[in-house]
């Protein structure tokens, strides 16, 4: 188990541990992007999903994916700090757009995790950022 912990980011609080859990999971969701496009496609329940799209979500996905990764390990860094703080306002800017303006897509299903990832952590990332950056 030690082994393992060891991984782990080694800031303190639990920012750099849910920055690396969403990396993973979004790495996860790239490939599931580049394997199927009825997988993006359940996010995007009004407009067809084509598989170029869908790797194109996924390319975008393991972008921000890898800069979170990076976050969650060097938290402290400004400007790695802010890369990842425009990765949830792109994301969260991007999903409430295709949900709010071009209704692409329907605020329920798989579509909610997004939304509430991106905001969440967004909110997290803006109010904590002078405690991590130590400003």
């Amino acid at each position: 188990m030690d082994a393992i912990i060891s991984y782990l980011p080694q800031h303190e609080g639990l920012l750099p541990k849910w920055l690396l859990f969403v990396s993973v999971v979004s790495s996860l969701n790239t490939f599931q992007a580049f394997a199927s496009p009825a997988y993006t496609g359940q996010l995007y329940s009004e407009t067809p999903m084509t598989p170029l799209s869908s790797r194109k979500f996924g390319t975008w996905t393991f972008l921000s994916s890898v800069i979170r990764m990076y976050a969650a390990y060097y938290v402290s860094n400004p400007q790695i700090y802010d890369l990842a703080i425009w990765t949830y306002g792109i994301a969260l800017a991007h999903f409430a757009s295709e949900w709010l303006i071009f209704s692409s897509a329907k605020a329920q299903g798989r579509f909610i995790s997004p939304l509430v990832v991106a905001s969440c952590s967004l909110t997290w990332m803006v109010t904590q950022r002078s405690w991590y950056l130590g400003l």
